[in-house]
């Protein structure tokens, strides 16, 4: 696989993420422990049928403990608290603030041997921090006190997820298919956590179905594998510009389907988090590709 053809391949995993949160709001109400066991069985069953024809890749789940608490914790811990920040606040806030990850992944990433913060990494850092300030204290009509425990879910969601991410750029030897194990497991602790805490609830309707089954297999299955392949093997400046659009796709998503109303302060929200997020990765932007 060249480079370019594993750049392309994590560029589809922003796209998926995109529709995670609009995959996630037209699930319904199911409780969001038990919609991370069932998204994340659909990703690992997925992933794992190829096991039939190629036996070796399971000898890739003989990880060490760091490994497995690394990939089960960022994986488990992350959208434990992404689908309950979209459970208690309205979804294009709640995705918008968990949407800080790809500029926590810039300045994460500025503290590995290497490298250094700079001062397009702060200002950046401070354009992002207006906009969540803009997001929060704009809709304060809106956002009511019962709001804020889903909209703190989705900040330390985005700081879990960057130190997933920048983590993993540390264990480059892992092979993707380790990914599958690592859903498997999450399901499992998503199940277990679900049967203490949580009411069953199953989807009403034909679409519920079908909004979970897309996240499985998209956004909470394929994305996971893409991304690795891209962070292992692709452009790494070029992915983490990249995702930078994520949050602006994903808000125009909620709009389309109905779910968020298009303001002038989700908007401007919107494009100070996405701008802060492209100059803090000015870097990567004007670099070279990676091989």
């Amino acid at each position: 696989m060249t480079p370019r053809t594993a750049t392309l391949i994590g560029l589809s995993a922003i796209l998926m993420w995109s529709l995670l949160a609009v995959l996630t709001v037209g699930t319904g109400t199911i409780p969001p422990f038990q919609l991370a066991a069932m998204t994340f069985a659909i990703g690992a069953l997925a992933a794992s049928t190829g096991w039939t024809v190629r036996p070796a890749a399971m000898r890739a789940l003989r990880q060490p403990a760091l490994v497995w608490a690394v990939g089960v914790g960022g994986l488990f811990g992350y959208h434990a608290l992404y689908f309950l920040a979209l459970r208690l606040a309205p979804p294009a806030e709640a995705g918008l603030l968990n949407y800080l990850w790809p500029l926590l992944i810039v300045l994460f990433s500025s503290a590995l041997p290497g490298e250094r913060l700079k001062l397009h990494h702060i200002v950046g850092a401070l354009l992002g921090l207006a906009g969540t300030a803009l997001l929060l204290l704009g809709n304060g009509a809106a956002l009511d006190q019962a709001h804020w425990p889903g909209l703190a879910a989705a900040f330390v969601a985005a700081f879990v997820w960057a130190t997933y991410s920048v983590l993993s750029r540390r264990l480059k030897a892992v092979p993707t298919d380790a990914v599958a194990g690592f859903c498997f497991a999450t399901a499992g602790l998503a199940a277990l956590v679900h049967g203490a805490i949580e009411t069953t609830v199953w989807p009403q309707s034909a679409s519920q179905w079908l909004a979970i089954f897309a996240l499985g297999i998209g956004p909470v299955g394929a994305a996971f594998y893409a991304w690795d392949i891209g962070m292992k093997r692709g452009d790494i400046r070029v992915l983490g510009a990249a995702s930078y659009a994520t949050p602006l796709l994903s808000t125009g998503f909620l709009i389309i389907a109905g779910y968020a109303q298009p303001t002038t302060t989700l908007a401007l929200a919107a494009l100070l988090i996405a701008g802060g997020g492209l100059l803090a990765a000015k870097d990567m932007l004007g670099a070279t590709p990676i091989d």
